[in-house]
């Protein structure tokens, strides 16, 4: 079953289990992938509805430190609540250990030694973690391996 299909029935479980938080999480989702697909005028493959949802979760953790600063813990509870649901359609996350590991042979691959080479690195090491780590943690761990 592909990730759209899988959100599709999602969705009409949340609707036969009257769960209109989770129903509303995953119509903001479908939607998204809907206007991916019309703007694209073809279905989504399975790595782009990926791309669509790290997307979704990484907005809506940036509006949830904005929350937390603001001292607006109720809309960032909600917030949590929604990123919780999304990243159930994610891949298991790497650890950061795991990431480290990955760096660490990505630099002996491409032969990185300095923060000048780190777009090299970068642009071969992101296809390894796509939609399995946080783009923001990578960068800082790549910056620490390259000190």
């Amino acid at each position: 079953m592909s990730l759209a299909e899988r959100l599709n029935e999602d969705m009409k479980q949340a609707m036969k289990a009257q769960d209109k938080f989770r129903l509303s999480a995953i119509r903001m989702v479908r939607a998204s992938v809907k206007n991916q697909e019309i703007e694209l005028r073809r279905p989504l493959e399975d790595n782009e509805v990926l791309d669509i949802l790290s997307r979704e979760v990484k907005q809506r953790k940036d509006s949830l430190q904005e929350f937390t600063k603001a001292g607006r813990d109720d809309l960032a509870k909600d917030l949590q609540a929604e990123i919780d649901i999304i990243a159930q359609y994610l891949p298991q996350q790497l650890t950061e250990e795991e990431i480290k590991a990955i760096v660490t042979q990505t630099i002996q691959e491409t032969g990185a030694s300095s923060k000048a080479d780190m777009g090299k690195l970068m642009g071969a090491l992101m296809p390894k973690v796509k939609g399995r780590a946080d783009g923001k943690l990578v960068n800082q761990i790549v910056q620490q391996q390259l000190q």
